[in-house]
């Protein structure tokens, strides 16, 4: 699947060497995504031996907007619902984004036409309280174009239509209805149909159109396989809604309407054989109808090539500079020149004087640690195709249980680098390792969870789901972090290089450039330039709703950024270090830490630029959830920082002699 775009993650994978991996994963897939085979309902008696199924079922997932962040189930909105019958189990990372897939009303039998089949109707009477905000909580859908979103075979049920330069859009999703303004002008989707011309009024989507695309399996002739699924929205009123015809004029709603009203919803259903879609590549239409796709290849590439020329000079510098400073001071050693010492060899006596306060810097660095890991992990499977679109929610789940099992790490690093600064107060090192972090990003989802309880949203988390979480949290990762803790306080505590003196060297009076704050400010520049085009499509996928599918360039992303940060990071140390200033353990950490403040900026740009989100709940909520992203990434990019900045110390410091 997806094979163009997974092209760097191909190469990682030729180069770790593993093509009898590629040759053996040829022959299984992954659960839940094997393909399912469709033949056409038997004659009566004849069941035996059909490894075949006629029946497909139409799953109907949440409800979301672009105009909004709360996202709400099916059943809320009042639709045709079907009575017991089991919803299928959804993963972590499903009840984590809100999705909710129930079984819905439209059955189909495979190659059996539908016109026009009534599926129910709704009536509703404007003097009942329950009716009326039943119905106008229909108009708020509509007049916030919330968008269905349906399954047929663990595909989207996708609505195609036209868009600028003859281009062909693909959308997972359908609206609910739309709105004609009391100017007359036809909002979102009533742009379609001239028809939907009424001042202040509705127009809803009570029939669709399905197409289902098939093609036969070459070695098994009876049966087929479901390679796409696609949908076209229509209104009619119906005028008999219990033999309804589709015929007439569409299914309008006034938005001053009192008094009673039916609306009948009904779909057709046709099937069409396609041989040239293969069932491992039946997503490709839609993720290549995706806007701005081309623009990316070019942007990305674009991005890697400036980035990792500007990676490449600083590095060349780096080693040019460093070499002949090196070579000079060892040469002053061995002919035992009277001459004074100068730059970076000045603070070899403090350059590994403890921080200020070690505790905190300590438990950053043992998180940071935690979710490098978790990303790096989480990444290298979503770019070998392991959590594709494909497998819902996987993306997430594979992260959260990641982070509960990576606190060993955590403990480790934490306890490891707090011992070398010389803490002594080890049970408070490793239960702000355990909890501080981690509970201030509980306390802030939390907080959003119980907005979404207010707002009855589907994305809310249930009571016991939370619990669970609570439970991995305190029953694994919290262990798993002593154990980690334990290990690093019992091993030896790092050597250093150089000896450290007992009284601190006077750090002289600094430029404006070498001074803390403007080599913090400058440093998170570079990092934040070779992710900014990627995190454009990151907060799309998120908040607009779009799949989000290159995690082969995503990676390269990442392993750009996590070379950047390095760079930047050991590049400004050197310039503090040849100005005396030997405070770098903090200014490492948050130089490349400060990238996450132009994440934070991005995301304020990004809200009051692209987003159409109304509503104080949905602001609060988006700015939570970012609050939450900067704060992870903080501690991720300030880690990659500090753990560059402590290499390059401990490295030249070992290579030139001190007496």
């Amino acid at each position: 699947m997806f094979v163009f775009l997974r092209v760097p993650c191909v190469f990682l994978v030729l180069f770790l060497g593993a093509p009898s991996l590629l040759r053996q994963a040829a022959g299984f897939y992954l659960p839940g995504l094997a393909p399912v085979g469709f033949c056409e309902k038997p004659s009566e008696g004849d069941e035996s031996g059909r490894e075949c199924q006629d029946k497909i079922e139409l799953f109907v997932n949440r409800l979301d907007s672009v105009e909004s962040v709360l996202p709400y189930e099916y059943t809320a909105f009042d639709f045709c619902t079907v009575d017991a019958e089991k919803r299928p189990s959804e993963n972590l990372g499903q009840v984590l984004f809100g999705e909710r897939i129930e079984p819905s009303p439209y059955k189909f039998s495979f190659k059996q036409k539908e016109e026009c089949k009534h599926v129910c109707t709704k009536s509703y009477n404007t003097e009942k309280a329950e009716d009326k905000a039943n119905l106008d909580f229909l108009k708020k859908g509509m007049l916030l174009n919330y968008q269905h979103h349906w399954i047929v075979d663990n595909m989207p049920v996708t609505w195609c239509y036209d868009v600028e330069d003859n281009q062909k859009f693909c959308n997972p999703g359908f609206p609910i209805g739309c709105y004609v303004t009391e100017a007359g002008r036809p909002k979102d989707a009533c742009v379609v149909n001239s028809d939907f011309n009424d001042k202040d009024t509705f127009y809803i989507f009570n029939h669709v159109d399905i197409t289902i695309y098939y093609h036969t399996v070459e070695s098994e002739t009876a049966v087929a396989r479901l390679v796409a699924a696609k949908m076209e929205p229509k209104s009619y009123k119906q005028a008999k809604p219990e033999t309804p015809d589709c015929t007439g004029p569409p299914m309008s709603l006034s938005n001053k309407f009192k008094g009673e009203i039916s609306i009948p919803y009904t779909y057709s259903v046709h099937f069409l054989e396609e041989q040239n879609i293969r069932w491992a590549s039946r997503w490709d239409y839609i993720l290549e109808s995706m806007p701005h796709t081309n623009i990316q290849w070019f942007s990305i590439m674009n991005s890697l090539v400036i980035v990792l020329f500007l990676s490449g000079m600083v590095a060349m510098i780096m080693l040019r500079t460093l070499h002949k400073d090196i070579a000079r001071y060892n040469q002053m050693d061995s002919v035992e020149d009277a001459q004074e010492e100068f730059g970076w060899k000045l603070v070899h006596g403090d350059v590994f004087r403890p921080p200020r306060k070690g505790m905190l810097l300590s438990v950053f660095l043992g998180s940071g640690t935690q979710i490098f890991i978790m990303t790096f992990v989480t990444l290298f499977f979503a770019c070998l195709g392991f959590l594709s679109p494909a497998n819902r929610g996987a993306l997430m789940t594979c992260a959260v249980v990641l982070w509960v099992l990576l606190g060993t790490p955590a403990g480790y690093v934490a306890a490891r680098f707090y011992k070398s600064f010389g803490g002594e107060k080890w049970k408070t090192n490793v239960l702000l390792t355990a909890f501080l972090c981690p509970g201030v990003v509980f306390a802030d989802f939390f907080l959003m969870n119980l907005i979404l309880w207010g707002e009855g949203s589907s994305a809310a988390m249930p009571f016991g789901t939370l619990v669970a979480i609570l439970a991995l949290w305190f029953c694994i990762s919290v262990p798993l972090t002593f154990i980690g803790a334990y290990f690093g306080f019992k091993k030896a505590s790092i050597e250093h290089p150089v000896r450290t003196n007992q009284i601190p060297r006077q750090i002289p009076e600094q430029s404006f450039y070498t001074k803390p704050l403007p080599g913090i400010v400058m440093g998170g520049i570079l990092p934040f330039g070779c992710i900014f085009i990627q995190l454009f499509f990151i907060l799309n996928s998120i908040w607009s709703h779009q799949m989000y599918y290159m995690f082969g360039f995503l990676f390269l992303v990442f392993i750009i950024l996590v070379i950047t940060c390095s760079e930047a990071t050991i590049l400004l140390c050197y310039f503090h270090l040849c100005a005396e200033d030997y405070h770098w353990q903090w200014r490492s950490f948050l130089t490349s830490g400060f990238t996450a403040a132009y994440f934070l900026v991005y995301a304020v740009h990004y809200f009051f630029s692209k987003l159409q989100i109304t509503g104080l709940a949905s602001t609060i909520l988006y700015f939570g959830y970012t609050m939450i992203m900067a704060l992870i990434f903080f501690l991720f990019t300030g880690t990659i920082g500090f753990f560059a900045c402590f290499w390059f110390v401990t490295k030249i410091y070992s290579v030139v002699k001190v007496d």
